[in-house]
């Protein structure tokens, strides 16, 4: 059962309840009054019939007994009671008067008719002997009853019982029009509000029919980019098609992310499958050449045996490098620890000097602190000391600054600088520029210082100009410099 269809039943059956509940009251209330202004008027009636009656028929003398009662036949009451209390009794209204006993003595007009006295039970004779008022309510040739029985007293006795009745038909008739009309009109009620409602609450739930289908959709294409155009208020149903928004935008970033590494990862599987064929099929041809028979004269196999060593070192390399990267990939920690900026810039300084003796190496740091890990910074560096000394012959500056809340460490040269298109794939993984191609590198040396820096918290960026050179630029955490420090 959809939710539209259980808010709809929902509400049509409060709605059947309330009406229920109101139906009810309307027509108990109703019910209530029609008797209790038909008891009223029987009350009416009836103690005006007794008081006529003992005003006229009996002696107000108290010396004096009341008469006997009459025989029968009976006895016209207007003879007890006088015309006019005959001429006040309202129309529909039925009369007869009784003895103590319960005897018959008059009716209103005599041989017009039927003279038989209205039902009385025996428990309601003795109530009335016993002077009290007796209702009662019987079926009288098919007609239903309403019966007031009012005893008559003097000196202490009853004398008479006046019955006054009245038919229910007329009241039981309009009962059964109002519980028709609220029947008819509650079943109308509920149907027009079960089609309003079902409307309403397919209007209200249609952002989460939009929903779904954007869902459905985005399931059956993959296609992380559609989002929910909801333009109603910022209710609950909004802020969910809100969420779901948000809730796509952080899944497309996430699929995006994951699509990035999985072709970052199909990539760096063949470059690494083509950098290691190189150096393989050199060893192994080599190894070929050194089971030749005959065997290659002495030289010859001493240059072979020079290659394997080197291409295995170059194999060293390439497995180094790669744990390195692999490390950095799966987030293994990096120390946090405070660092002399002059201090391992001069260090490494004095490392790059080593390699080219001639090669001018400007310093110009700062003496501050920085926050991060003591060897991979250095090793960093170097990579950035490397790069500069085997791309250019001209000189080499390396300076460190406070900048903020953070320490700017760039390593500047001046050669022949980086080609635009070259320069936007510098941090490629195996990528080298054509001009690169002779290199017997492989392309992992600004991955790494990338992979080794962001692991501390910090910011790599290169800015190259063709014939000007090229700078690149880290960003360190500061901690503290030593004249703040004072």
């Amino acid at each position: 059962m959809s939710i539209r269809l259980r808010l709809t039943l929902i509400y049509s059956a409060i709605l059947a309840l309330t009406l229920i509940v109101f139906g009810a009251a309307l027509y108990t209330i109703q019910s209530e009054q029609t008797m209790n202004a038909l008891k009223s008027t029987l009350i009416q009636n009836g103690n005006g019939l007794a008081q006529s009656i003992l005003g006229r028929y009996l002696n107000p003398n108290p010396n004096q007994n009341p008469p006997p009662r009459p025989l029968n036949p009976p006895i016209g009451i207007g003879t007890l009671s006088g015309e006019q209390a005959i001429n006040n009794l309202r129309e529909r209204v039925i009369t007869r008067v009784l003895d103590a006993n319960g005897n018959l003595v008059a009716i209103p007009f005599p041989g017009q008719e039927d003279t038989q006295a209205l039902p009385l039970s025996a428990d309601g004779l003795k109530a009335l002997q016993n002077k009290q008022v007796w209702w009662d309510t019987t079926y009288l040739n098919g007609d239903h009853l309403l019966i007031y029985n009012n005893p008559i007293i003097f000196r202490g006795n009853v004398i008479f019982i006046v019955q006054v009745a009245r038919s229910l038909s007329e009241r039981e008739q309009s009962l059964a029009v109002l519980s028709r009309t609220l029947i008819i009109a509650s079943i109308i009620t509920i149907l027009v509000a079960f089609g309003i409602g079902w409307l309403f609450a397919g209007f209200t739930l249609r952002p989460i029919h939009n929903i779904t289908q954007t869902a459905r959709a985005i399931g059956n294409e993959s296609d992380f980019t559609k989002r929910v155009n909801h333009t109603g208020p910022n209710d609950e149903i909004g802020q969910l098609a809100n969420t779901f928004n948000s809730m796509l935008t952080q899944l497309q970033d996430a699929y995006q992310r994951v699509s990035r590494a999985l072709n970052m990862q199909r990539d760096f599987v063949a470059d690494v499958s083509h950098e290691l064929r190189t150096p393989l099929t050199t060893i192994r041809g080599n190894l070929a050449l050194l089971h030749r028979t005959p065997p290659l004269p002495a030289s010859e196999q001493n240059d072979i045996l020079t290659d394997l060593e080197d291409e295995s070192d170059r194999l060293v390399r390439l497995v180094n490098n790669l744990l390195i990267l692999a490390r950095a990939d799966a987030g293994q920690s990096l120390t946090r620890e405070s660092i002399s900026v002059r201090e391992i810039v001069d260090d490494v300084a004095r490392q790059a000097r080593q390699l080219d003796r001639q090669r001018e190496i400007i310093e110009d740091v700062q003496d501050i602190n920085i926050i991060g890990d003591h060897d991979a910074l250095k090793q960093i560096l170097l990579i950035l000391l490397d790069n500069a000394i085997k791309y250019t012959t001209e000189k080499i500056t390396i300076t460190a600054k406070a900048d903020g809340q953070q320490v700017l460490i760039s390593v500047r040269d001046e050669g022949a600088g980086i080609a635009p298109d070259v320069l936007q794939h510098v941090f490629d993984r195996f990528y080298r520029g054509d001009e690169n191609l002779d290199d017997q590198g492989f392309g992992l040396g600004l991955p790494i210082a990338k992979a080794l820096i962001e692991g501390q918290g910090g910011t790599i960026s290169v800015e190259s100009q063709l014939g000007q050179g090229t700078t690149v630029m880290i960003g360190m955490p500061l901690l503290q410099s030593k004249n703040s420090s004072m």
